[in-house]
């Protein structure tokens, strides 16, 4: 068996574990078994049990590149366009399954945290910024990308009901207002609250 093919091997044996057992849970002895090849190998190819997550749960999913599309439009209709895409992504098994195992290792593993820190800055909160402009850009963007990391852990990883049940368009319905005043900065009252009516001045 060549080069080429072993860590083929390797890395599917990996993702297989990754998605199956989560990160914490899998360990290089047990990846190589699945694999059938020495467990030196495995540093040897990916250096270590970071490198070798992250070759194996290579994502399809460029965070740059859904921002540039969703900012190809209105810019009142951008966060929906935001929200859609994520919804489509992460409801998709083939594109959530490895961006929900990612999650679960950057909450146990510091290393894999910074990384996922580091690509949504870097792909989502930076490029929204620049496409918005105007005010305070970076904090709306940041403020924009922290709800729809909030949407990401209650629907995909701690399943938190109804919203891990609705329907696409029944998140966005309930959550595109919200989004919406994120984005552009403007306040509105507390959530069961009413805008005061100045009434008569007293004499």
């Amino acid at each position: 068996m060549g080069r080429s093919e072993t860590k083929e091997l390797i890395r599917r044996a990996a993702r297989e574990r990754f998605l199956n057992e989560g990160y914490g849970n899998s360990s290089l002895r047990s990846i190589a078994a699945d694999a059938g090849v020495d467990v030196a190998l495995i540093s040897y190819y990916f250096g270590s049990k970071r490198g070798l997550f992250n070759a194996a749960m290579s994502l399809t999913v460029n965070p740059a590149e859904m921002v540039e599309v969703a900012l190809e439009g209105d810019l009142e209709t951008l966060p929906t366009r935001m929200l859609r895409g994520l919804l489509a992504v992460w409801d998709d098994p083939a594109s959530g399954a490895p961006l929900l195992a990612l999650l679960r290792a950057a909450a146990t593993d510091p290393s894999v945290g910074r990384l996922a820190a580091e690509a949504v800055e870097q792909g989502i909160v930076i490029p929204l910024a620049d496409g918005i402009g105007g005010e305070d850009a970076l904090r709306r963007a940041a403020s924009l990308s922290a709800q729809l990391s909030g949407v990401i852990l209650s629907r995909y990883l701690l399943r938190v009901e109804p919203i891990a049940s609705m329907t696409a368009d029944e998140v966005v319905e309930a959550l595109e207002p919200s989004l919406a005043r994120t984005l552009s900065g403007t306040a509105e009252p507390a959530l069961g609250g009413r805008r005061k009516v100045a009434g008569p001045k007293r004499r």
